[in-house]
């Protein structure tokens, strides 16, 4: 998870919590969520060229969600501004047994394998389930302890 990431996470929650409100300012979103404005413009170009957020301009102008809360995966957001989930381009391991770099070829596909478990997880979550948490009509997701 990428600090942009978290920023894009953070902008469209605010979005999400104040979905009645009518388009929001950069300005009020990085007041709101404690953002750097220049840094959060970037971002939220970037949301709207994925199509997860619209922009309206001049007085009264400013963004908002281009779908409904319960429509956007958090995974889609991710990816929006990081690209696809993954735990790096570490390349493909040899199935066969081939590898020619001390076993190097467990590790990734150790590796592929729990970016897939990740990306899976991240699709379990909407917009609209994360802002239900958010304004305590949900229980916070379960964590578990080993």
């Amino acid at each position: 998870m990428s600090t942009r990431g978290d920023y894009a996470c953070r902008a469209l929650l605010s979005l999400a919590l104040r979905d009645d409100d009518g388009p929001t300012s950069v300005r009020d979103i990085a007041e709101r969520t404690a953002l750097p404005q220049p840094y959060l413009e970037q971002i939220l170009l970037a949301l709207k060229g994925a199509g997860l957020v619209r922009s309206k301009r001049g007085v009264g102008g400013g963004y908002i969600l281009a779908r409904s809360p319960g429509e956007i995966l958090l995974s889609e957001i991710l990816s929006a501004v990081d690209g696809p989930i993954t735990l790096g381009d570490f390349g493909e391991p040899h199935e066969d047994g081939a590898c020619d770099h001390e076993g190097q070829c467990v590790l990734l596909a150790i590796w592929k394998q729990a970016g897939e478990v990740m990306r899976r997880h991240l699709e379990g979550y909407t917009l609209a389930s994360i802002t239900e948490v958010a304004r305590g009509e949900a229980p916070w997701p379960a964590t578990d302890q080993a």
